[in-house]
């Protein structure tokens, strides 16, 4: 244990199973943050006057926001002593909670949800400092144990949102989430090891280089491409199945939550990549999550009558899959330079959640259009 102060020896601790454990744990629960207002976009928009269009702005200024701040701030991780970086990123996403729950107006709101995902980054500096931490021999799995710690919050996050809101409103559920940060950056100040960069480069010249990275790295802009597709369709089914489930199957934000999480079932791919990936089958495991991604949109076809099951299992088949994909993408791209692991991450997950971003912005325009077909 080391007060927040107090520099560790340079030297990084090997990722024993507790400190993965713990990575994930951090990494789920800050994470949650932009997931939260995905199901109760219906409760938030009526009460602060934001139109049923509009309403899935809300989701995608999140996403918006958390790419900004992984092109922004990510990098950063890979000149500046990193929990110390971490541990302001936590503390602006509290304040960021709060003033959502405080939140009347819907620019506000809308404001606010941007700092949400601005400021819920610091899981995209644990996890190359996870890889930077890790042996070769086991850095997939490492990074895919975390991921599911991750994908467990994202997936999680819904439901608990749900059920929140449903007993306590939706406003419970921004302070409850703004208790949990306080939380977290408690346990970062005591447990998240001291790292400082050798890097020497100006922040101008950390940011240009990001381009230069781009260029050189075709694995990159493959990986990019792929997930954020993926994530694309992740979000846009997210975001439009709470409006299906509530107006269509009447079904209660308690139930919607059940729904949500049997989706949850899906992050066990993450874990399941990394382990494929260290066995050098990322190709084949690429192109089973790249073709299982669409063929989850026909469940409504093969079970005709069941309308609410076919969504539960398009909702497991369509995380498997995207899980999967980005934890092999992940695995890829930090290899490909260790130096540069917070860059090149932030590289990944901007283009990731841009995608998501597209994918949410769309959803309720669509669906208010052409419902859910």
């Amino acid at each position: 244990m080391t007060s927040l102060n107090e520099p560790l020896p340079t030297q990084h601790p090997t990722m024993t199973r507790a400190m993965v454990a713990l990575f994930a744990f951090c990494c789920g629960a800050i994470v949650a943050n932009i997931y939260y207002a995905q199901p109760i976009i219906e409760l938030i928009a009526p009460d602060i006057d934001l139109s049923a269009h509009g309403a899935s702005l809300i989701v995608s200024l999140t996403q918006i926001g958390y790419a900004a701040g992984i092109f922004f701030l990510v990098p950063l991780a890979d000149l500046l002593e990193n929990r110390k970086l971490m541990l302001a990123t936590t503390l602006l996403a509290v304040l960021s909670l709060i003033g959502a729950a405080l939140s009347h107006q819907p620019s506000v709101f809308l404001i606010v949800s941007l700092l949400i995902g601005f400021s819920s980054v610091s899981v995209q500096m644990l996890i190359p400092l996870a890889a930077h931490m890790a042996d070769e021999s086991s850095r997939g799995r490492v990074v895919g144990s975390i991921m599911g710690g991750l994908l467990v919050g994202i997936l999680l996050a819904r439901p608990l949102a749900s059920v929140i809101a449903d007993h306590f409103g939706w406003r419970a559920v921004f302070y409850v989430a703004a208790v949990v940060m306080v939380a977290i950056t408690l346990v970062m100040a005591r447990t998240i090891p001291y790292r400082q960069p050798d890097h020497s480069a100006s922040y101008g010249q950390l940011l240009a280089s990001l381009g230069t990275l781009v260029r050189r790295h075709a694995l990159l802009r493959q990986r990019s491409f792929y997930q954020a597709m993926m994530f694309a369709t992740f979000s846009l089914f997210w975001t439009a199945v709470p409006l299906e489930l509530s107006r269509v199957h009447g079904l209660t934000q308690s139930q919607i939550a059940i729904f949500a999480l049997v989706g949850a079932i899906g992050a066990i791919a993450a874990p399941i990549a990394g382990r494929l990936a260290d066995a050098g089958h990322t190709r084949r495991a690429s192109l089973v999550a790249m073709v299982l991604a669409p063929l989850s949109f026909t469940t409504s076809l093969l079970l005709p009558g069941y309308s609410v099951i076919a969504l539960a299992l398009t909702g497991v088949l369509l995380d498997f899959a995207v899980q999967m994909n980005m934890v092999l993408g992940q695995r890829i791209i930090y290899g490909l330079d260790a130096s540069s692991r917070a860059r090149l991450n932030a590289l990944y997950v901007t283009s990731i959640f841009v995608g998501g971003a597209v994918g949410s912005a769309i959803a309720s325009s669509l669906y208010e259009a052409g419902g859910w077909a």
